[in-house]
């Protein structure tokens, strides 16, 4: 099964997964972690460039073709081989990024965003993907709490990160069957039962 983490920044998503995949693991299953930007060494010489602030004179255009070719390789390399070996992937970000951050975010067509997304993943979707959602203000506070962290699409507008949230929520309106929203502004520990139930609950339906 494929599962995705989404959420606009600072959420605690990439906090979350070592926990995550540590408990569906004890409960048998045989788990892959893994993240975009990067995922290959292809892919994280990639998000060196996307997330470097020095790289600002980066155009839209760039910075979505750039991450769809870090996507296309971490695809055929890592996401798809697992997949067919059985595993659970759980990744941190994948194509629903790319609409909300290009699509919403910058105010790219999302039927060209579309378009070429089927083209860089081979059509390949998620099974099931967690919006961890957090308001805007408090995510970017979380992120300037944690400087180290700090990287080149942190720095956009707040009124960019505010599209890219009401993009998520848009796109999960879209298909609800997919996507499951967890509080990210709950205790940390309760956002961790709330992924786990929700994953657990999806995979022995599956």
């Amino acid at each position: 099964m494929f599962i995705t983490l989404e959420g606009p920044e600072g959420s605690g998503k990439t906090s979350q997964l070592p926990a995550l995949a540590g408990y569906l693991r004890a409960a048998g299953y045989d788990v892959l972690v893994t993240r975009e930007p990067g995922g290959t060494a292809v892919g994280d010489q990639i998000r060196e460039i996307l997330m470097n602030l020095k790289n600002v004179s980066i155009i839209p255009r760039t910075e979505i073709l750039l991450f769809l070719a870090a996507r296309a390789q971490h695809v055929d390399e890592v996401i798809r081989p697992a997949l067919t070996a059985g595993k659970v992937v759980l990744c941190d970000r994948f194509g629903d990024s790319t609409l909300a951050y290009q699509g919403f975010g910058h105010k790219t067509d999302l039927e060209t965003l579309q378009a070429l997304l089927h083209f860089s993943t081979g059509g390949l979707k998620p099974d099931l993907t967690l919006l961890v959602d957090v308001p805007v203000e408090v995510g970017m506070a979380r992120k300037r709490d944690n400087s180290s962290e700090w990287n080149r699409l942190d720095a956009y507008a707040l009124a960019f990160h505010e599209r890219v949230r009401q993009g998520y929520f848009a796109l999960a309106e879209a298909e609800p069957e997919r996507w499951i929203i967890v509080d990210a502004t709950e205790e940390k520990d309760r956002v961790q039962q709330a992924l786990r139930k929700a994953i657990l609950t999806r995979l022995e339906l599956g």
